[in-house]
Formats: structure tokens, sequence, C-alpha cells
């Protein structure tokens, strides 16, 4: 038996190393028809595309390496795919993609993978297209990585593709990749167990948009210039970590029916809809969480938004401490019936519009910080009443409640509000993001 193992063993070897042995290298000109030399090459050969176009529409359904110096340009002259993909272990490395079909219903994609594929790896390509970049398809064990994506502000948003496109995709990296112009800089549906982390995407609709997916993470990533930074919508188990958001027009944060999540450690910053936008009801938010319940959101920091943070249909079971509300002109809307506590371990939040004491300096108010009351809760349901903000009646109505705390609704109740605000969140190290399946046992214990 002993012996038969050890040949077995021996000739795996010796097949491993043939194949290894057979591999090419093919050095590709654009003279070369670019097509014809896929089909020729065998699973591990290598193409080396030189400077130059290399015109058309092009498959690859074996193993293989296509490699650009740099300026090998692949131009798909507007229609259909630049690129198929129908085989795993396939790496697309340092090319340069143009000018691929803008068909949305067809998917048209700079990269389009969309068979059952294992072990791709799309790496330091740059594409610009008015449809979508990199879509994956069914794939487990993928790479996306530093790649330069960008769309066409000509178009509307809703009539362009999204940079990086995941569906039903398992077990895979996306990261250090910019995307911009596009519609939605990373777009997931359907996906479990990926990282996304450390990506930069700006001038578009959504940063990052989730559907449906579970237990992913969502790591150190960079959105400014969006709509909304992050939308993350029907999932679950889904650990937001270190990311910040700049210049938002409606949302830093949407939490659309997520539950089971970490939002922890991020930084919103500038969320204001433009004048122009401006309609009843449209205020740019922090936070929104919509329909969302048994989450922890903790130690993030909200700057400058006109609704710090918007709690709202059902948002329960939701811990919130340790977070900066920063100079917010209304920190907190929460529409409900029930009250809520927004500490945890006798540590609340810090909020800018605080006026209260620490007389035994410990770091926590004396007095408890309630955002809202009656008068705040009849504004939201009648916003016609803004006009009358200042008026005697409702400055008496004001005085009311104070006196008469029996009379006052439920809404949000921070026992223990911090005197000092968080610093701002830096980037998380390669030290932290290893400490990252600690940490979230830490918060949600």
């Amino acid at each position: 038996m002993f012996p038969q193992v050890i040949i077995m063993l021996l000739l795996y070897v010796v097949v491993i190393f043939s194949s290894i042995a057979q591999a090419e290298t093919w050095e590709i000109k654009p003279t070369d028809n670019l097509q014809e030399k896929i089909n020729l090459a065998k699973d591990g050969d290598t193409l080396l595309l030189s400077k130059g176009k290399y015109l058309g529409n092009f498959l690859v359904n074996k193993s293989i390496t296509l490699f650009g110096d740099g300026d090998a340009i692949l131009d798909a002259q507007g229609k259909d795919n630049a690129l198929i993909i129908e085989a795993s272990n396939v790496t697309i490395d340092n090319l340069t993609i143009v000018n691929w079909g803008d068909d949305l219903t067809a998917q048209n994609a700079g990269i389009y993978a969309h068979t059952q594929s294992t072990g791709l790896v799309f790496k330091n390509n740059t594409l610009e297209g008015d449809s979508f970049g990199i879509w994956l398809n069914k794939a487990e064990n993928a790479k996306v990585i530093n790649n330069k994506i960008k769309g066409n502000l000509a178009l509307r948003s809703a009539d362009r593709g999204n940079g990086i496109q995941l569906s039903s995709v398992k077990n895979s990296i996306i990261k250090y990749n910019e995307t911009s112009e596009v519609r939605d800089g990373i777009y997931v549906v359907a996906s479990q167990d990926n990282v996304i982390k450390e990506n930069v995407m700006h001038d578009l609709r959504y940063g990052i948009h989730y559907m449906y997916s579970y237990d992913n993470d969502i790591i150190n990533n960079y959105a400014y210039n969006t709509r909304a930074g992050y939308a993350m919508m029907s999932s679950r188990r889904l650990n937001i970590i270190g990311n910040r958001t700049e210049n938002s027009e409606d949302y830093g944060f949407l939490l659309n029916y997520i539950t089971q999540s970490t939002i922890s450690k991020n930084h919103i910053k500038d969320v204001w809809t433009k004048p122009e936008n401006k309609v009843l009801g449209r205020d740019g938010k922090g936070l929104f969480v919509y329909n969302s319940g048994y989450n922890t959101i903790s130690y993030n920091v909200v700057d400058t938004a006109e609704i710090g943070i918007h709690l709202t249909a059902g948002s329960e079971n939701v811990k919130i401490y340790g977070n900066s509300f920063l100079n917010n002109p209304n920190q907190v809307k929460y529409v409900s019936n029930k009250k809520q506590e927004w500490s945890k371990d006798k540590q609340g939040n810090y909020w800018s519009n605080y006026l209260g004491w620490d007389m035994n300096s410990d770091k926590v108010g004396d007095t408890i910080f309630e955002p809202n009351d009656g008068i705040d809760k009849l504004v939201w349901q009648y916003p016609e009443m803004r006009m009358l903000m200042d008026s005697p009646a409702v400055i008496i109505l004001r005085w009311v409640q104070r006196q008469f705390p029996v009379l006052k609704p439920p809404g949000v109740k921070d026992s223990y509000p911090l005197m000092h605000p968080l610093p701002p969140q830096a980037p998380l190290s390669k030290e932290q993001l290893n400490a990252i399946p600690d940490l979230i046992k830490e918060i949600s214990s």
C-alpha cells in the first residue's frame, strides 16, 4: 500500500512540473490577431501585449495570463464586451481597456466574467467606458486589485454602469481600486464572505452599494462627492469598519433593512443637500437607519450633516454608543413610539450641543442628554410648522415639557453623554485589520 502511495505522489509531481515546463510566454504585437493567439494558447501560458491598440471583442476560455506593458490598449470599438472571461485561473494585468458597449440590459462591460469561475485575478488595469467596468458573476476566490475605472459624466447617472459589479460572488477580495464618474463605485448583490477594503470612490451616486448580501467586510474605504457614501440594503452580518465619506448630498451611510451588523470607527463629514436640489423633507443625513435592527453603531464620527442620525421605521434593538456628533444643526431625528437608551456600560456619545457639566471630572456629563422633544416630532410630521418655531406659543410648549416631563413623548435618551469627542478616525493599521475579528466580538458583546 505504502509504495503505491509514493508512486502516485511521484506521478502527480511529474505531471505538475511537466505542465509548468510546457507553459509558454507569447509576445504579441498590435498587428497580430489577438483572438487567434488566445485560441492557440494553452492553460498556464502568458501573453505579453506590447504597446498599441488591439481592436475588437475578445474571449478568454482557458487559464492564461494577459499582461500589458502599460500602453497596451484593448479597444472594443463601441460595442459589446471588451473582454469576456469563460475560464478559471485567468489573470488580466496592466491593460488599458476602453470603448466597450453602452447597453446596460446586455450587461456590456470592460471585463465580463459570467461563468462560475475560480481564481480570477484582475489587477493594475485602467478601464474607461459608458457601461459596467468589471462584472463578476458566480465567481469564487477572485481578486480585483488596484484597478482604475472611470465612467462618463455626460450620461445620466441611471444610464451609466457600475464600476465593479459583484453578483453571487464568494470569498473574494476587492481592494485598492479607484472608481469615478460611474453609477455606483462598487455594487454587491447576493454575495457572501467577501472583503472590500481600501478602495476610493468619487463623483458618482453611491460609493459602495450592497443588496441581499451576507458576511462581508467593508473596511478602510473612502468615498467623496456622492449622493450617498455607503448604501447598505437588505443585508446582514456586515462589518463596516474604518471607512470615510466626505461631501455627500443625501446620506453618509444609508442602512435600509440591515441586521446583525457592526458599524464602527467610520468618519462621516459634510452631508448637505445642495440648495438647487432642496425640496421639503430632503435633508443630508449622516447616518440614516431605516427598518434596521439588532445592529451596533459605535465609535463613529458624524461631522457637519444637516441631520446627524435619523432612525425610523422600526429601527430598534440598536446599540448606539461612543459616537461623536459634531456641528450638526439637528443631531437626532427619531421616529418611533418606543424609548431608546443610547449608551452602553455607562458610555454614551459626544454631542457638540450638550450644555451639561461634569462636576466629578469623570469625562461623562452629569445630566442626561435628550436631543428631541414633542415640538421636534410635530415639525417632523408637519414641516410647515418651521415658520412658527420662534413664536411665543412654541416657546411656552417647550417650557411646559421641561417642567412636566410626564408630557414628553417617547424618544432618545443618552444617560452618560461624553464631555469630549473622539479624535478623527484614521484608516485602520495592519495590526488593527488583523484584530478585526476580536474587535467585532468586543463591540457586539
